[in-house]
């Protein structure tokens, strides 16, 4: 089987997939390279997970041969596609158990929705109106690898990002990820946010009358769309609802199987439970502060902790609040 590279990200496919070790290897072989000293030794690959550089703006996580996810810590951009919405820092693709790709990046219909990422469309430090959320005035820039720990029972990354308005630097962002196997048809991935205010007093604002603004996932296409949240299943789009959770559950065009993945929120999140917006046509944005502004002053530190929980097939609303449960008992015993 063929090895490319990806001529929209760079990433090297096999059978439409990230290219496994053998795959990667054997295509650097072909070319003249030496990929081994990025690439766990073969133990590690058949007892756990694994990183791997997918190019040079995106490193990928494996475990055993299965994809989990890409972060995309480079400035990716598309041909067609204007300059101003070239970003970095966010996941794409993010895997379903089985190898399929939940996540969307430069959808037609939204150009600036990319993956699993995080941003607000008003943000502001005195007079100055910036936004992250269509990428206008202000971006996301990789600093440096905090920590990149794979071992056989998890993974962790820890990364340093700044938010910079031209060469000045606004706010200290640290993001933390940490991987569990998966098991029971669902995978755990913890997502933790520290930001440092650097400027400021900064205000943070949602969407008016939408309150997107904050972690937010966008889907791959696909049909049979369902949306849960604590009280059910959802028949028409929600917007600026407090919610604990959400998931969203489909059948993807690429490869004709059915999962989907819910974001779970820390109970000690501020102004716990936050505000959502919900859409069937494949998105779940939180919406923390919502659609009324909140202020830090300079120094301040913001912290959010969340859980994206993938699962294979349908998900009850039952089955999500017993996964929603167990994520809580975790994070009070991890204060």
């Amino acid at each position: 089987m063929k090895t490319v590279a990806d001529r929209r990200t760079g990433h090297l496919l096999q059978g439409g997939r990230p290219a496994g070790r053998p795959a990667l290897l054997a295509w650097a072989a072909a070319l003249g390279l030496s990929l081994w000293p990025a690439l766990a030794p073969r133990a590690e690959v058949q007892g756990g997970f694994r990183f791997a550089p997918v190019s040079e703006t995106s490193l990928g996580l494996w475990e055993g041969e299965q994809p989990v996810l890409v972060y995309n810590h480079g400035i990716i951009r598309r041909p067609g596609v204007a300059e101003h919405l070239a970003r970095s820092s966010y996941v794409h693709p993010l895997y379903g158990l089985d190898g399929e790709i939940l996540t969307d990046d430069f959808p037609p219909d939204h150009l600036h929705h990319r993956g699993l990422f995080w941003a607000w469309p008003h943000i502001r430090v005195a007079d100055s109106h910036y936004d992250l959320w269509l990428l206008r005035g202000i971006r996301h820039q990789f600093e440096r690898w905090l920590e990149r720990e794979a071992t056989a029972t998890e993974a962790r990354l820890h990364v340093a990002n700044g938010w910079y308005v031209g060469d000045q630097k606004i706010v200290a962002e640290e993001v933390r990820f940490r991987v569990h196997p998966a098991r029971d048809d669902a995978r755990a991935v913890d997502v933790a946010f520290a930001w440092t205010i650097l400027k400021g007093p900064l205000s943070l604002q949602g969407a008016q009358g939408k309150s997107y603004g904050g972690l937010t996932l966008r889907f791959a296409p696909g049909t049979n769309t369902t949306i849960t949240i604590p009280s059910g299943r959802i028949a028409e789009d929600l917007p600026m609802t407090n919610l604990p959770w959400a998931d969203l559950t489909r059948l993807w065009e690429a490869g004709g199987r059915t999962s989907g993945a819910a974001i779970f929120v820390a109970p000690d999140h501020p102004d716990y439970p936050p505000q959502w917006l919900l859409r069937h046509y494949g998105v779940l944005c939180l919406g923390w502060p919502g659609v009324k502004a909140a202020t830090f002053d300079e120094g301040q530190t913001i912290q959010a902790r969340y859980r994206v929980w993938i699962h294979r097939g349908p998900a009850s609303a039952d089955r999500l609040r017993r996964a929603y449960d167990e994520y809580c008992r975790e994070v009070s015993g991890n204060r």
